[in-house]
């Protein structure tokens, strides 16, 4: 079994800056991705940001320029810096992986999602 856990959302004014961290942890023998989504109230879930094991990382057209992508392959670890906050950035933040077991098994895992609400 994967497990995800996500930590660093909370409530900020607009124009300010949070930085989620996922940790993964389990039955993981290589990350092939690691990346995170968001789902806001009425929408549906949306890729925000994703990070390859070679090291090419994704935006979406809406975060380019304020959010960051990093993490730590060896250390099971990935982060989301979210700058320059908008309201239309609330939403519940889930971390993705997509990983391989000892079982050669490649595996979708999820965080239980942490809330990021921005005020204007």
């Amino acid at each position: 079994q994967v497990q995800l856990v996500e930590s660093g959302g909370g409530l900020v004014q607009a124009g300010g800056s949070l930085r989620l961290s996922c940790a993964a942890s389990g039955n993981i023998v290589s990350i092939n991705t690691m990346g995170w989504y968001r789902t806001a109230l009425g929408k549906q879930r949306e890729l925000v940001a994703g990070m390859a094991n070679d090291g090419s990382t994704y935006y979406a057209d809406s975060v380019k320029g304020r959010f960051t992508i990093s993490g730590d392959n060896a250390k099971k670890t990935v982060f989301l810096q979210m700058n320059s906050l908008k309201p239309e950035d609330t939403a519940v933040y889930y971390c993705n992986a997509r990983i391989t077991n000892r079982w050669n098994t490649r595996v979708d895992a999820w965080g239980l999602g942490t809330q990021v609400t921005v005020s204007s």
